[in-house]
């Protein structure tokens, strides 16, 4: 491992201009700087924007080494070379696989008494890997910066191809004995010595594994859940729970302890629910996770809800609206005023759908106002607030404050009792467009909830514009995809007969690694999209029956859930048997 000739502290260099960085380190004059800067004000006064580091590399004066040594220095790093045979094998081992090839880093020097580790990465802009590792693993961190092709070739060498078996690593931990001796023990464990289980290394290790592991797969939820004989993990992917490899059950304090512990949790504190959460970025993606912990009868409960920006798609065509569909829905989000009502169970993208909308209507001439229980994307342009209801700031209360800071839209994370939905009414009837939710099986039975609460039959059909309902069903995974027939009961199911569909295709997943043998990757959205007619307005003041108002929205045009889900069957996206899961069949 053969070190840079830099002179300089880094200390001296950083936060300090480009330009003095190079001209400190010694790579070019005062004079040479001056060149490159005209180059630059010349091209930037023609709409090219170029970093003064390219232009000097172009005119001659320096190579992409010096501009990537100058740049460690602006960041207080020092640049050096890497060689893979000064490294000893222990140091090696100090990283796990999984973290060296999400981040792109190698381990150069390790510690472990004082659990301080130095590692190599190619860009000083890479600082999140720092945050992330003291975070998942408890190091102290250095990091220096080596060149892109030596890390490379030390990972390719070292750790291509690796990997931790998930198997492996409990059978460790079950062999643990210092770990091993917390068997049996609950209360009688003493802070200190939970504080240094839940930073062993194996249990950080086990920890680290699982997240990652997690957002590889696209999971939406980690559970830890304890029983009476043992200690189960299971991810939630594309909505359905899959069981891992359980740990041994003597770690379930060390692994709750760990998140705890990441999460700014209370760890003495085992009697009542605990919230909190971890920001992280991997593979250059911020992830953030919301952690649950709830006593049970036999310990901690965890689950942690993986909120990932880069799986979500935040744009209306991209979230599963068919072109008929996507024509009203972008007529309805431009009304100047009037309620849109999203419903749905937990969990079926209502939120994902709506954030859509906000996104299409975000712009600097529109003031956007959100309410939401908890803010699950921060997205830049909108103001959003969170409810908290131990400071009794409840979705009416943030509605009144809203109503006076002169907004144009208003998103109301959820309607829960009248008081909410008398004040979105109020802000729909003084000239806003309010988007909000609702937990209801499907769109003409959201008149009857709202009813329910007390709202006036009047006021609904003066203010709603339209609601949609919608649901998730699982996509057949393109890699394992198969034609098949389906037997006469799966037919039956959806009222098919074998005639009626005699010219139609069915597909199913085989299963493969690419999805988990699942036979499913992703997700695609149902819709069932009613818009207020004169008619249906006339009905609701009359106070018919929900089966009425579906009768005459199908009149008017309203494709239902399970007809939306039978046109995604026949297009060979999905499954009978998630249609028939996800939807009903009309009365």
């Amino acid at each position: 491992m053969a070190e840079t000739s830099i002179k300089i502290k880094p200390t001296e260099l950083k936060g300090r201009r480009f330009g003095r960085v190079l001209t400190k380190l010694g790579k070019l004059t005062r004079e040479q700087i001056h060149e490159g800067l005209q180059v630059q004000r010349t091209r930037k006064s023609k709409d090219q924007l170029v970093p003064l580091g390219k232009v000097l590399v172009e005119l001659g004066y320096i190579t992409n080494r010096d501009v990537m040594e100058a740049l460690a220095g602006q960041a207080g790093m020092i640049m050096m070379d890497v060689d893979e045979k000064s490294i000893s094998n222990d140091v090696f081992k100090a990283l796990p696989p999984e973290s060296a090839n999400t981040y792109q880093i190698i381990p150069i020097e390790y510690n472990e008494s004082a659990r301080s580790l130095t590692i190599a990465m190619k860009s000083p802009d890479n600082f999140r890997a720092v945050d992330d590792l003291r975070l998942l693993m408890g190091f102290k961190v250095t990091a220096v910066v080596a060149p892109e092709e030596q890390i490379d070739a030390i990972l390719q060498k070292r750790y291509s191809g690796e990997s931790t078996s998930m198997a492996n690593m409990m059978a460790d931990l079950g062999e643990d004995e210092a770990l091993s001796s917390l068997e049996g023990r609950t209360d009688s464990i003493d802070l200190d010595e939970l504080a240094s289980a839940a930073s062993d290394n194996k249990v950080v290790r086990l920890i680290n594994l699982v997240l990652l592991q997690a957002i590889k797969d696209k999971a939406s939820d980690i559970h830890f859940e304890p029983f009476e004989d043992e200690f189960k993990m299971r991810y939630r992917i594309d909505g359905v729970l899959y069981e891992l490899i359980p740990p041994p059950q003597h770690l379930a304090l060390p692994i709750v302890s760990r998140i705890k512990v990441m999460s700014n949790l209370d760890i003495a504190e085992r009697r009542l629910p605990q919230d909190g959460r971890i920001e992280l970025v991997v593979n250059g993606n911020p992830i953030d996770l919301r952690i649950s912990v709830l006593p049970t009868m036999y310990g901690e409960s965890v689950v942690m809800r993986v909120l990932d920006r880069s799986n979500v798609e935040l744009e209306l065509d991209k979230i599963g609206f068919r072109d008929a569909e996507l024509t009203i829905v972008y007529e309805l989000i431009r009304k100047p005023n009037g309620i849109i009502i999203v419903t749905g169970p937990t969990g079926c993208g209502k939120t994902t759908t709506l954030y859509a909308a906000l996104s299409e209507l975000n712009k600097p001439t529109t003031k956007i106002l959100t309410a939401e229980d908890p803010v699950e994307y921060d997205i830049d342009g909108l103001i959003q607030c969170q409810i908290n209801v131990d400071q009794k700031l409840t979705f009416a209360r943030l509605l009144r404050s809203f109503l006076r800071q002169d907004p144009d839209i208003i998103l109301v994370g959820e309607i829960r009792d009248l008081e909410t939905a008398q004040i979105a009414i109020q802000a729909s009837l003084t000239g806003h467009l309010v988007f909000s939710t609702l937990h209801t099986n499907d769109a003409p039975s959201s008149i009857l909830r709202l009813t329910d609460l007390g709202v006036e039959s009047f006021l609904l059909t003066a203010t709603i514009e339209a609601i949609i309902a919608q649901r998730l069903v699982r996509r057949i995974c393109l890699k394992c995809k198969e034609e098949y027939a389906p037997s006469d009961e799966e037919l039956m199911e959806l009222e098919l007969t074998r005639q009626s569909v005699e010219n139609q295709t069915f597909y199913r997943g085989r299963g493969c690694e690419s999805c988990n043998h699942s036979g499913f990757k992703g997700r695609r959205a149902l819709f069932e999209i009613l818009r207020m007619t004169d008619q249906l307005r006339e009905m609701i003041m009359a106070e018919v029956t929900t089966a009425a108002l579906r009768e005459e929205a199908q009149l008017s045009g309203m494709t239902t859930l399970r007809d939306s889900g039978m046109a995604a069957l026949f297009e060979g996206q999905t499954t009978i048997d998630e249609i028939v899961r996800e939807t009903l069949v009309e009365d």
